[in-house]
């Protein structure tokens, strides 16, 4: 792959930014490779590496009016790249506390509504996890219910930290996926809470 120079670039986020879909491939071209290895290395999944790239392409291209204000363009995708990994985690933890927080949530300490709902949310998330393939099921009990490192998991099964990993975020990316189409039930819980404060 050839390197871009500083005015080859500055050429294409000008095309780009005027609607130039040639030169904004030409942009993801000369970059995703790069930005691709960075991310690996950040996430430790490839799926979620490819997806973060797309993601920030595709905002880029969302705005690509002011891609001309850009000063140095792989700095900027980078550190666009970066954050987004950053959100992806700090989301994921939030989910996970979230849900660990509802499993050992503890009944007596609810009122008559709150414990109809986090039943309904607790038979929802054993539905959704008993639905997962075999092994990413058994990955996300050993990591979310035993506490288990990734480390010990992939000596207990003998697979790579990087595939148990991978299997964590391909759970909780379905967890997730199934749980907002029961929102309404995190929103009594949401209300609820905020009555007791």
């Amino acid at each position: 792959m050839v390197e871009p120079t500083g005015n080859t670039e500055k050429a294409l986020l000008v095309l780009a930014s005027a609607g130039d879909v040639v030169a904004f491939s030409s942009l993801f071209h000369l970059h995703k490779h790069k930005l691709f290895s960075y991310l690996l290395a950040l996430t430790e999944s490839q799926m979620l590496a490819e997806d973060i790239v797309q993601d920030v392409f595709l905002k880029l291209w969302n705005e690509h009016e002011s891609l001309t204000g850009i000063e140095n363009f792989g700095n900027y995708i980078f550190r666009m790249s970066k954050n987004h990994a950053i959100n992806h985690f700090r989301r994921m933890a939030h989910e996970t506390l979230i849900i660990s927080e509802m499993f050992q949530a503890d009944p007596t300490h609810n009122q008559t509504e709150d414990f109809i709902a986090l039943q309904e949310t607790e038979k929802i998330l054993a539905e959704i996890i008993d639905k997962l393939p075999a092994q990413q099921k058994a990955i996300y009990h050993l990591s979310r219910h035993e506490g288990r490192s990734h480390e010990e998991i992939a000596a207990l099964l003998k697979i790579s930290p990087h595939t148990v990993r991978n299997h964590i975020v391909q759970a909780m990316s379905t967890i997730r996926t199934h749980l907002i189409r029961h929102s309404e039930i995190f929103l009594i819980l949401a209300l609820t809470a905020s009555f007791k404060k």
